[in-house]
């Protein structure tokens, strides 16, 4: 099972230490958001079932991300931000996609 990779793993931290800084009406992920989060964060292994959920919500959730930056908010300040950098950001789209390449 792949290790994430650092630009990955350090995205997650990111989303994670926004999260802890936003006003609770401003926290964003889900529980499964959180522990996909800390999984990465942490560099554990991750599952190709967990890769294939990994793509199915970076690429359901971009728009929401892309959107906000577009507004110009930072990560405390939008759930989008802090959900999207949990799940490992745009760095993660890659790396998900070439571990899935032989699948």
């Amino acid at each position: 099972m792949p290790i994430p990779p650092k630009t990955v793993q350090n995205n997650a931290k990111k989303g994670l230490e926004a999260r802890d800084k936003a006003v609770p009406s401003k926290k964003g992920m889900t529980r499964v958001g959180l522990a996909r989060a800390n999984q990465l964060a942490r560099g554990d292994n991750i599952s190709i079932p967990t890769l294939k959920r990994m793509k199915s919500y970076l690429a359901r959730a971009r728009t929401y991300y892309d959107g906000a930056k577009e507004k110009g908010l930072k990560a405390e300040d939008s759930p989008a931000i802090q959900a999207y950098l949990g799940w490992g950001g745009v760095a993660a789209v890659a790396w998900v996609n070439s571990q899935l390449k032989n699948q």
